[in-house]
């Protein structure tokens, strides 16, 4: 399996209430001593204009959508079925900081 990089872009299984969709990674790649984990934030076609839902523009992802900040959740690597991309620094930022505001850090 490719390595989850912070700020790529995977279709990410989370089972049968959570469906299979694209998740932005935002944790740092695990070295062999930790435990297999990706922290992600989901990527949702719901739309309902929040300041937690943040827009980006990307190839890969079609039919719109957002990425739900209020939604961040931890995952075994296993969980990532293929990678789609990955975000640029600017798009990555604006998620980044929708977290930031949700979790007030």
């Amino acid at each position: 399996m490719a390595r989850a990089d912070r700020g790529s872009v995977w279709i990410v299984d989370l089972g049968l209430v959570g469906k299979v969709r694209p998740g932005l990674v935002l944790s740092v790649p695990t070295d062999p001593q930790d435990r297999v984990l990706v922290t992600l934030v989901p990527h949702t076609t719901s739309i309902q204009g929040t300041r937690f839902k943040v827009a980006v523009q990307a190839k890969f992802l079609h039919g719109g959508g957002v990425f739900d900040a209020q939604q961040v959740l931890t995952v075994p690597q296993a969980k990532l079925v293929r990678k789609l991309g990955d975000l640029p620094p600017d798009q990555l930022a604006l998620v980044e900081e929708a977290v930031r505001r949700w979790l007030a850090l």
